[in-house]
């Protein structure tokens, strides 16, 4: 039930994509403390984005789940998908937003039901 949601201006190639999505996966379930089998990552590479009026290296993340974010956690799924994305795309840490979304139940859908 994790989502995590990752836009980027950078082009992103096959190779690098599934790094990313491996790297991302294993950092949400670790932090958020979910089994990683819960976890669906995906990243959307060239996507026309300015941040700061340039069109420099950049990137935006939301990640939505069921419990297990919040103020003890946020910051540091932050810190994890920061660094994977300034060490595979070369995305600098203060050109990423991630907006956190923790939703409830019966506003998840799986398997033509909700949660």
């Amino acid at each position: 039930m994790p989502t995590l949601i990752l836009s980027t201006n950078v082009p992103v190639d096959a190779v690098v994509a599934a790094d990313i999505l491996k790297d991302c996966s294993k950092a949400v379930a670790r932090i958020i403390g979910k089994p990683e089998s819960y976890v669906m990552v995906s990243i959307n590479g060239s996507v026309p984005m300015s941040f700061a009026a340039s069109e420099e290296p950049a990137a935006y993340g939301e990640l939505v789940s069921i419990g297990g974010i919040g103020p003890g956690v946020n910051g540091k799924l932050s810190a994890a998908v920061a660094e994977i994305l300034e060490t595979k795309l070369s995305v600098s840490r203060s050109r990423f937003y991630i907006k956190f979304d923790d939703v409830q139940r019966f506003n998840f859908g799986f398997n033509g039901s909700t949660f």
